[in-house]
């Protein structure tokens, strides 16, 4: 329908308040409106179920799971940390015992990268161990202080972690007897490897 309006008046003014605009009619040139339609369970957007799709691994910025890589160093330090100086005093003999009192160097790196939507972790790792203890040597006591080095090991080498003892000087305290402090030490390695063994599994399940 065509609709057209002017005020009185002059040419001029007729001519500029003139105007001209089309009213589409009620329905009868509408679109009709669209259909239901029934969504397939193969459809790409759902899940194999029908259910909405798996939620990615990655962050919500990476839905597709493509590559990502996060920075785990503080995480992994504070937990070696705290699981290693959960280990308790350690008794060798009568009168003999050590603990560890802190750990005064946890250097390396730990990380999770998710690879298409497939998730891998990874850390290497170095470790020096405070020690303080007490023997009795000759019915004497003595007090030990040293560290317990732990060189570089990665995911899955600690089978093969290694541990070097080195005590502080102790003038009163015999070679043969430091030798034989150091040996019982030594025992020290299992219940340290048991918690980074643990500390890895913690790891893989994040």
């Amino acid at each position: 329908m065509e609709v057209e309006g002017g005020g009185g008046g002059g040419e001029e003014k007729k001519e500029s308040m003139s105007y001209r605009y089309w009213v589409r009619e009620a329905t009868h040139d509408a679109a009709p409106l669209p259909l239901p339609k029934k969504i397939s369970p193969s459809d790409p957007h759902l899940g194999t179920n029908g259910s909405s799709p798996a939620p990615s691994l990655g962050s919500a910025w990476n839905s597709a799971g493509t590559w990502e890589e996060k920075c785990l160093n503080k995480w992994a330090s504070d937990r070696i940390k705290e699981l290693i100086t959960s280990i308790g005093p350690m008794e060798f003999a009568a009168g003999c015992f050590a603990e560890i009192s802190e750990v005064t160097n946890c250097t390396g790196d730990a990380f999770l990268v998710t690879v298409r939507n497939k998730k891998r972790v990874g850390y290497t790792y170095e470790l020096k161990l405070k020690i303080k203890g007490e023997w009795t040597i000759n019915e004497e006591k003595k007090k030990v202080k040293g560290h317990l080095d732990i060189p570089e090991f990665s995911l899955g080498e600690l089978d093969e972690l290694k541990m070097v003892v080195k005590l502080s000087e102790e003038k009163d305290i015999q070679h043969q007897d430091k030798h034989k402090i150091c040996q019982d030490l030594k025992r020290f390695l299992q219940p340290v490897r048991e918690k980074l063994l643990q500390f890895e599994q913690e790891l893989k399940d994040r």
